[in-house]
């Protein structure tokens, strides 16, 4: 049923994949809300060279927490910009959570070593 992740799937994907059988709508709701805090966290790094590592490390790691790892990796890569999987995936991989190939999104499958790494990000989490 969730071969290709893709925008008609995307939101029942998820709460299939959520972890909680028995939660209401709302904390669902807030959990995958927390993908515009992620979002915003990157982006705020691409534009304004800020970075907020803890801030993005405990995002993810919550995620990660409410949704069944491979899910969330597969919602994470749909939701994010490609132009921003470098970031996302330094993060993950630094976090132990980056799968070799990330499938089906949008009809195609994402293969991380083909994505750079952002060396900078990887410094500073060295450092953790």
């Amino acid at each position: 049923m969730f071969d290709d992740l893709n925008e008609d799937n995307i939101l029942l994907f998820s709460i299939k994949a959520y972890n909680s059988p028995h939660c209401i709508m709302s904390e669902f709701e807030s959990d995958f809300k927390r993908i515009k805090y992620i979002k915003r966290l990157i982006r705020k790094y691409k534009v304004k060279k800020i970075l907020k590592d803890r801030m993005l490390l405990n995002h993810i790691i919550l995620f990660y927490n409410v949704f069944e790892s491979e899910s969330a990796t597969r919602i994470l890569f749909y939701k994010v910009d490609e132009r921003d999987y470098d970031i996302l995936k330094t993060f993950l991989e630094y976090l132990n959570y980056l799968p070799e190939i990330v499938k089906s999104i949008n009809g195609k499958n994402i293969l991380t070593k083909d994505i750079s790494t952002d060396l900078t990000i990887k410094e500073y989490l060295d450092l953790l």
